[in-house]
């Protein structure tokens, strides 16, 4: 796959079925748009799937705020290669892109990208002050050379499933929830740290921390039963977001999580955590030693989740 960064003059060469989106999460209401687009791979020979987003959330430009994505530019292109997409143009908010006219915006993508099919949602917007929709698309259809096809909305509890839905469940620490938006568990991806070990040398309970970007969405502070792929091969674990307050000292937010009877040295190594049920908050204890006591029992539940050992209760 071809990620192609902060770029306005780039070409694909030859025709493209295009998506165009923010595509933040790649949700299951992004996977009707994948469908589409492999069918029409296996339909037309030749052709190539081409995603088209911006580097930035518009709204940080529009709105002059810092969002917190689900996904980070490095996630979101590992998720799309998985799912067969040959181009991804990250193309650059710029405000002179900002105020482009819907037309010239249309005029930009179909001669870059050499669209032949364009597949969108019913809610996509684009243009000067979001003037430009599916309706557009289609009137320019035959001008530009191009067919479109417009893909409903998925409900989930009435509600259209969309980036916003996924990122409400995730603040509200409903893990299990966001996971079905998604039709994957929510994840955090990352180098493997060099930390205190305190979880190693003080309290006999080894871990891996990572640092995730400023702009990566994180759920509420807590731990959380998780597995973690790493080289390919998934590992069971209990994972603790937040900042160590029983610690002393300046603890940065992190993600820390211990892995079930695995005792490789996985320091400078890249790993993604994934989040499958929330356990308990974070809370300061009275001393290391209560801590400890806490992550063993924080260990058993995990293990339960896993049938890796006896039955007990979240505590």
């Amino acid at each position: 796959m071809e990620y192609i960064r902060q770029s306005m003059t780039f070409e694909i060469d030859g025709p493209t079925v295009l998506s165009l989106g923010k595509f933040d999460g790649l949700h299951r209401g992004h996977e009707l748009l994948m469908e589409y687009m492999a069918r029409k791979k296996r339909e037309v020979k030749g052709l190539k799937a081409a995603i088209f987003t911006f580097d930035i959330p518009p709204r940080e430009r529009v709105q002059d705020i810092q969002a917190q994505v689900l996904t980070t530019g490095a996630e979101k292109e590992r998720l799309f290669a998985r799912v067969g997409i040959d181009y991804v143009i990250e193309y650059p908010f710029t405000r002179q892109v900002m105020c482009m006219e819907p037309e010239a915006f249309i005029h930009k993508i179909v001669s870059s990208c050499h669209v032949k099919y364009m597949v969108v949602g019913t809610d996509f917007r684009f243009g000067y002050k979001r003037r430009g929709d599916y309706r557009m698309l289609r009137q320019f259809a035959a001008q530009y050379g191009y067919e479109v096809e417009v893909v409903d909305k998925i409900k989930e509890d009435g509600r259209d499933i969309s980036s916003t839905f996924v990122r409400e469940e995730i603040v509200a620490g409903n893990i299990e929830k966001a996971n079905r938006l998604l039709g994957y568990a929510f994840f955090v991806e990352g180098t493997v740290l060099h930390g205190r070990q305190m979880g190693k040398k003080v309290l006999n309970i080894p871990t891996i921390n990572l640092l995730p970007p400023e702009d990566k969405l994180l759920p509420p502070f807590g731990v959380y039963v998780t597995e973690t792929e790493w080289q390919g091969k998934r590992y069971p674990g209990i994972t603790n977001v937040g900042c160590k307050p029983t610690v002393e000292g300046d603890n940065p937010i992190g993600v820390e999580t211990h892995l079930f009877d695995v005792s490789q040295d996985l320091y400078g190594e890249k790993v993604r955590v994934s989040f499958l049920e929330h356990v308990r908050k974070e809370r300061r204890f009275p001393s290391l030693d209560a801590l400890k006591e806490q992550m063993q029992r924080d260990i058993e539940y995990g293990k339960t989740y896993f049938n890796m050992g006896k039955g007990v209760q979240k505590n």
